[in-house]
């Protein structure tokens, strides 16, 4: 019964604490120059590790399709196979993942270090809104930096997988390119940067949110920098399936 109670206790800190972080947005009540410094460590220091992963899953997905394909005479629609894969799931999934164990991390770490230290009582004592001064910033940063994120990986996954279907699978590169432009459709790409907004904002809030709820002592900032990562990939896969399941059920 605890178990539950705490559950439903944290769904309602989450939701308080999303709401109070639009609320930062919405009326301008964050700090922006905090909120540039978030765009580029999220987005700008996470563009190479996005486009080398998503390079070589693209590469990896090809290699498993094209030559199959070709055999059966099905080479024509390679592109489409490759592209829609990439842009409706593995392009969104591979930035969030990314950034999941590469920011949600750093956030986790910096505020519950920040909270261990005192300096957010510090910060009360001054009133200052930690919400409006910490985590807004990171949420709409968050937010704004992983459908960027996810064009970039969208891309870079459909590169790997043309160059591999081309010189390994033997596709020809017209008919990739062509079937790429017939089956993926722009709600296709719609969908992933809804995905990846999604993903921003779960990567964030858990971040923060367990950055705040950090236990004195260095164990506590490890704790919680891993629990960080665990619960975001965890919710990550989880509300992957049912978008997928609610944008592409038609």
């Amino acid at each position: 019964m605890n178990y539950f109670i705490e559950f439903f206790s944290d769904v309602g800190q989450l939701s308080y604490l999303f709401f109070r972080s639009i609320v930062a947005v919405l009326t301008a009540r964050f700090r922006f120059f905090l909120f540039l410094d978030q765009c580029f460590m999220i987005g700008v220091e996470s563009v190479p590790i996005v486009f080398i992963t998503s390079l070589f899953v693209g590469m990896v997905f090809a290699i498993q399709t094209a030559r199959e394909f070709v055999f059966y005479g099905a080479g024509s629609v390679v592109g489409g196979v490759v592209g829609i894969a990439i842009i409706r799931e593995l392009g969104p999934m591979i930035t969030g993942v990314v950034v999941a164990g590469r920011v949600g991390s750093a956030m986790a770490a910096e505020i519950g270090t920040m909270k261990v230290t005192e300096q957010i009582d510090a910060l009360l004592s001054m009133s200052v809104d930690p919400i409006f001064y910490l985590v807004a910033p990171r949420v709409f940063a968050c937010m704004l930096m992983l459908p960027l994120l996810t064009v970039i990986a969208n891309l870079a996954g459909v590169i790997g997988g043309y160059f591999v279907a081309v010189y390994y699978g033997g596709v020809i590169p017209s008919s990739f390119v062509e079937s790429v432009r017939f089956l993926v459709k722009v709600w296709d790409i719609e969908a992933s940067l809804i995905k990846a907004m999604i993903f921003g904002s779960i990567i964030s809030l858990i971040g923060t949110f367990i950055g705040l709820r950090t236990k004195a002592g260095a164990r506590g900032v490890g704790n919680s920098t891993m629990l960080s990562v665990v619960i975001s990939l965890i919710l990550i896969f989880i509300f992957n399936y049912f978008l997928s399941m609610v944008m592409f059920s038609r």
